[in-house]
């Protein structure tokens, strides 16, 4: 029996321009099996993708979660700066 194939889109929000691809992979394939299909690490900077710093639909996740057909695996930026610091300035 053929081994079911899925797709997925894996997004990073990137300062200047977001990426965006697509990665088609076996079913249960996990996020950083997706993210390593997609070919998105090499556009990224060195230390882009972090365990800790991944999501699907906006909740985080690790990397060793299964993903279904049509997730939207994004992978976000560190903060630039604290939000409780920010609150501060504007208080300010």
């Amino acid at each position: 029996m053929a081994e079911r194939t899925i797709r997925v889109e894996v997004v990073y929000a990137g300062a200047e321009r977001p990426i965006q691809r697509r990665a088609a992979l076996a079913e249960g394939s996990t996020v950083m099996q997706a993210i390593d299909a997609s070919g998105i690490a090499a556009m990224l900077p060195d230390g882009a993708i972090e365990p800790a710093r991944l999501g699907i639909f906006a909740r985080k996740v690790t990397p060793d979660r299964l993903v279904r057909e049509g997730d939207r695996i994004e992978i976000y930026r560190p903060l630039l700066l604290d939000p409780m610091e920010a609150r501060r300035r504007r208080a300010r």
